[in-house]
């Protein structure tokens, strides 16, 4: 089961950064469906990732994440529904989301793996 979260946010990932650059191409019209099915692969494999520890601050930094994982879906709408660019920032803040939990979250796991 791990193995298959890990290929499924791999595949994700490569799915959604595809289709974000796409989306700057000629290729516009499947740009937002590639994107949106691979951030929801993303998603998906970020809700079914479990943690190590049972801290307060590892259940922020889950809430954190899922949070960055569920607007990457967002970012998929806002490409289908919006005229302009408007999805750029929804993509930056889940990247920074992203981006912070993805470091903070092991090192707080192996805090408490040390207690």
């Amino acid at each position: 089961m791990k193995q298959f979260i890990h290929a499924l946010f791999f595949v994700g990932a490569i799915m959604a950064l595809v289709g974000a650059v796409l989306y700057m191409t000629v290729w516009r019209e499947i740009a937002p469906y590639l994107f949106t099915v691979g951030a929801g692969f993303v998603a998906l494999a970020q809700i079914n990732t479990p943690t190590h520890g049972n801290s307060k601050i590892l259940k922020r930094l889950r809430i954190q994440q899922i949070f960055g994982a569920l607007a990457l879906v967002l970012t998929g709408a806002f490409m289908f529904f919006t005229s302009n660019n408007e999805w750029i920032a929804c993509l930056t803040i889940a990247a920074v989301l992203e981006l912070y939990t993805a470091f903070r979250i092991p090192q707080e796991e192996e805090k408490e793996k040390n207690k």
